[in-house]
C-alpha cells in the first residue's frame, strides 16, 4: 500500500512542479493555491509512505517520479526538447526507480 501512496505523492510532485510555471512567480492566485496544496499533499504522502519504506529508497523514487513526470509534461505542455539523449536519460532514471523498487525489502 505504501508504494501506491508513494506513487501518488510523486504524481503530486509533478503537479506542483508544473504548477510553479503557471503561478508566474506566485503572482497568480489560483495557480499558486493549487501549487501550494500539491506541495503539502505530496510531502505529506511521502512522509506517510516512509513509515514502512526505507528513507533513501522512498525519497529517490519520489524524486524520480517527479523528475520523469515533470520532464514529460514539459515536453507535452511547453514544447520542450524531446531529443534522443533526453529521452534516454529519462529511461535511465526510470531504470533506477525500478531497481530501487525491486531491491527494497
Amino acid at each position: 500500500m505504501n508504494w501506491w501512496i508513494l506513487f501518488i505523492a510523486g504524481l503530486l510532485e509533478v503537479g506542483w512542479a508544473i504548477g510553479l510555471k503557471y503561478t508566474e512567480g506566485f503572482t497568480r492566485l489560483w495557480p499558486t493555491v493549487w501549487t501550494a496544496l500539491s506541495m503539502m499533499f505530496s510531502v505529506g504522502l511521502l512522509g506517510v509512505a516512509m513509515k514502512s519504506l526505507p528513507v533513501g529508497t522512498a525519497y529517490a523514487v519520489w524524486v524520480g517520479i517527479g523528475a520523469i513526470g515533470t520532464a514529460v509534461m514539459g515536453i507535452v505542455l511547453f514544447s520542450e526538447s524531446a531529443n534522443v539523449f533526453r529521452l534516454l536519460s529519462l529511461l535511465l532514471i526510470l531504470a533506477g526507480i525500478v531497481g530501487l523498487k525491486i531491491s527494497a525489502p
